[in-house]
């Protein structure tokens, strides 16, 4: 369960702009905004606080308690954050204030649990589906659900149906979303035969 909470200082962001964020990267601080009940507030965060925070056990779900410039504490989840493609870092975040006792849309990845039938059978294993959207308290989103697929034949899916959540929270995609399944091998083409210079 989710039911972490860090403590994220920031400051207010006066000035905007992509020269402004990339002179706010090299200082080692991530741009980003806070989406509150009020209006969005530009802030920065110091990229190691911000790491320390989402690298803890439930990453993206932990429930951050957002101080600007030394103000009251804001409830807030991570809504998105933008990778550089190349090196991997955070280059913006936006944060959601939340209310601890309102619920919440998540994404959470799905993580296969065994060793399917079907593989040990010559067949493959395919995850069809990574993450699935539920809802629940911003405490008690999970950081993963797991679903098990070690009956999973050749031919077989595994199904979102199939999967046990926690109590309090809520499936919001389709039941019949296949998470992973198990398939033959395709087989290799035959190599064209030569022509023959008669």
């Amino acid at each position: 369960m989710a039911g972490e909470r860090i403590k994220l200082v920031v400051q207010n962001r006066a000035v905007l702009g992509s020269a402004e964020s990339r002179r706010l990267r090299r200082q080692g601080l991530i741009p980003g905004v806070l989406y509150g009940r009020e209006k969005p507030v530009a802030i920065s965060i110091a990229e190691r606080d911000l790491r320390n925070a989402l690298g803890g056990g439930h990453g993206s779900h932990a429930v951050l308690d957002v101080v600007v410039d030394g103000g009251k504490e804001h409830s807030s989840v991570v809504k998105e954050f933008q990778l550089d493609p190349i090196r991997g870092y955070i280059t913006h975040v936006d944060l959601q204030e939340v209310r601890l006792d309102q619920p919440i849309h998540a994404s959470v990845v799905v993580a296969l649990v065994g060793e399917a039938r079907g593989a040990k059978e010559g067949g493959v294993l395919t995850q069809v589906t990574n993450h699935v959207n539920v809802e629940a308290l911003p405490m008690e989103v999970p950081d993963h659900l797991e679903i098990d697929v070690t009956n999973l034949g050749i031919g077989d899916s595994a199904r979102l149906s199939e999967v046990s959540v926690p109590a309090g929270v809520t499936l919001l995609d389709d039941p019949e979303t296949v998470l992973a399944s198990v398939a033959l091998p395709r087989a290799e083409e035959p190599e064209p035969a030569a022509e023959g210079d008669d």
